[in-house]
């Protein structure tokens, strides 16, 4: 099925330049050379590569899949994925963030995220080996010593060596106190390691030359729990003092995952060790592995929440090209006309608003993920210290948000593109079943969106000192809804502060459970307030685009109606493209966004029985 994009890059453009206003950036330094220009061209290239080389290799991915020999512990990617994959290196989207003394392009995160939608867009899978690499180059390059980074990053930037993230074992997920993996310091200052990681994407595969693996793992003799954990750096290949590749390190892969969906990344069993040769680098200090892994943890987080928007927003885009080609029924008011022609599906009532709840709800998500990328830039760039402890507020109050929230949403939004294609969306000749599919694990990997919500509860809003990062979001919130007054409808304006009210109320209420020692009663709405916490931010950024494109489109389209409308939307894609902003927002806000006053009812209720419940009564 032919599609002409997976991404709205119109809306890309919106939310950059018109909601975020990204080229004001260049008053930093750091960001100083670059112009609107620049960024256009890099986005260009970016969907480009994309749908060009990524999007075609996707099925390949999924059908005909990785192949493992089992004799030489190796796995071979789809030939598709090996073009797509090196197109993406030879353009640098690998080191686009990084500055320019490292030989990077020190374009900003937000720009970057914008670049990585697309990719995303287009597989999913793939990008994953790409992303590695970026992930293990920043831990490396921060916390390694003088002699790790010269000895991998180079290669590294180059693109001809990938990466991996190794903490899971078959005893340590969720929790990594019980972790396993040993460390034994050598005289030459190197570590030997053993042990086995379990569920490492990207583990191996044939694109790359060598793969560098960063793995937490116990110094011997250091203490239990996750204050013992140290990181080493464990590459595939052992790396000669010239720099060339040396014999294989005694790290294997014993196995691939053979899963739901994703099926074109390696989600591999890897074995270190095995024959007591697995050699290892330390990274930072020691007994500080948690530190350092998660720095890559938060930024793998927030790329998961990317990851479910952008897979969403191919769903979408299938959906609404099926629905205006699909030929089904006569429109609802001619019903009655034996006489009347067929119509495509998209003239229905209930299709326009499952399309309206996807549309908004990945624009929702799109200006979620920029909105939180640019206060990276912010956070980064700046040099006031009071505009760098606001935007980190953000970044750390939103980060699990992005995560837990659109990987929750992303399943529900591809699954309502499956219902629009009807019993052909349940068929592998159409791509959504795959989407839907690949989207699942987002809420599963880079820590459970339970542990997201308790992260939010606790650690970003509850124990946060005098809650810093919850008042500025705050502010943010309070400052839109003084901008909408004049602008926006009252009905569209007074939900998202009556919103803010409630929520109020709530960790008002948590507070004071905290206080009193009510700790299971506290826990156990965690998520639920993780879920209503979501849809009061969504509606709040769609307030916050009516501001912009209420008079836009109002200037644009003027009184037109009717016949005179839809020949002026059919004529104009500016007028066409702001008229459907305005009402998607407006469907959020008012169609959706009233769902989670019913959550905030659930929580407020204090129901009692997930207290009082035992294992026992579960059969």
């Amino acid at each position: 099925m032919a599609v002409s994009q997976l991404v709205d890059s119109r809306d890309v453009r919106f939310t950059l330049f018109e909601m975020l206003e990204v080229e004001k950036l260049n008053r930093f330094d750091a960001f100083k050379d670059f112009d609107r220009s620049v960024y256009e061209d890099t986005l260009k290239l970016a969907e480009k590569i994309a749908f060009e080389q990524f999007f075609p290799s996707n099925v390949d991915g999924d059908r005909i899949g990785l192949k493992f020999d089992a004799g030489k512990n190796e796995v071979k990617v789809p030939e598709s994925f090996q073009k797509a994959f090196q197109a993406y290196l030879e353009a640098g989207f690998h080191i686009l963030q990084f500055p320019q003394d490292m030989g990077g392009m020190g374009i900003p995160n937000s720009v970057s995220t914008a670049a990585s939608e697309y990719f995303n867009a287009g597989n999913t899978a793939l990008t994953m080996y790409c992303g590695s690499i970026t992930g293990a180059i920043q831990i490396i390059q921060t916390f390694g010593s003088e002699e790790v980074i010269n000895m991998f990053v180079p290669k590294m930037m180059e693109g001809k060596w990938g990466g991996t993230m190794c903490l899971t074992e078959p005893s340590a997920g969720s929790d990594l106190g019980p972790l396993k993996t040993k460390a034994v310091k050598q005289s030459d200052g190197t570590y030997l390691i053993s042990g086995q990681k379990i569920f490492i994407s990207n583990g191996e595969q044939d694109m790359t030359e060598n793969i560098i693996h960063p793995v937490l793992a116990r110094i011997e003799g250091d203490p239990d729990g996750t204050k013992g954990i140290s990181i080493f750096v464990v590459p595939k290949y052992l790396v000669n003092p010239d720099g060339t590749l040396g014999e294989r390190n005694d790290v294997v892969c014993a196995g691939i995952e053979h899963k739901m969906g994703l099926k074109g990344n390696a989600t591999s069993t890897l074995n270190f060790g095995e024959n007591g040769k697995c050699i290892g680098y330390l990274l930072g200090k020691e007994r500080e592995g948690m530190k350092v892994m998660f720095m890559l943890m938060n930024a793998a987080r927030i790329h998961t929440g990317l990851q479910a928007e952008a897979v969403s927003s191919a769903a979408y885009m299938h959906a609404v090209d099926y629905a205006k080609d699909r030929i089904q029924g006569t429109h609802i008011l001619q019903s009655a006309n034996k006489s009347a022609p067929r119509v495509a599906i998209i003239e229905h009532p209930d299709v326009k608003r499952m399309l309206l709840y996807m549309k908004s709800s990945i624009e929702g998500m799109r200006m979620l993920c920029y909105f939180l990328s640019h206060h990276e830039d912010i956070m980064h760039a700046s040099t006031s210290e009071d505009e760098k402890k606001e935007s980190m507020g953000i970044v750390e109050i939103l980060t699990p948000i992005v995560k837990a929230g659109i990987s929750d949403a992303g399943w529900l939004v591809t699954a309502e593109a499956i219902q629009v294609f009807g019993g052909y969306g349940y068929c592998q000749e159409y791509p959504v079943e795959q989407y839907a599919r690949d989207v699942k694990v987002f809420s599963i990997y880079e820590g459970t969106n339970a542990i997201q919500s308790l992260d939010l509860l606790m650690r970003k809003m509850l124990m946060n000192p005098d809650m810093f990062n919850y008042k500025t979001l705050k502010k943010y919130m309070e400052g839109t809804i003084a901008k909408a007054k004049g602008v926006v409808e009252d009905k569209y304006i007074e939900p998202v502060a009556k919103g803010m009210k409630k929520l109020d109320e709530i960790v008002e209420m948590m507070a004071g459970q905290l206080m009193g020692g009510q700790i299971v009663e506290l826990v156990s709405n965690a998520t639920p307030l993780q879920q209503a916490m979501y849809p009061l931010i969504l509606a709040w950024l769609h307030l916050w685009s009516l501001t912009i494109t209420l008079p836009k489109a109002k200037a644009l389209i003027g009184d037109a109606k009717g016949e005179d409308l839809k020949k002026l939307l059919q004529s104009n894609p500016e007028a066409a493209y702001y008229n459907g902003r305005v009402l998607s927002s407006q469907f959020f806000i008012g169609a959706e966004y009233p769902k989670f006053f019913g959550r905030v009812d659930c929580i407020m209720n204090n129901e009692a029985s997930v207290v009082n419940v035992e294992p026992e009564i579960f059969s």
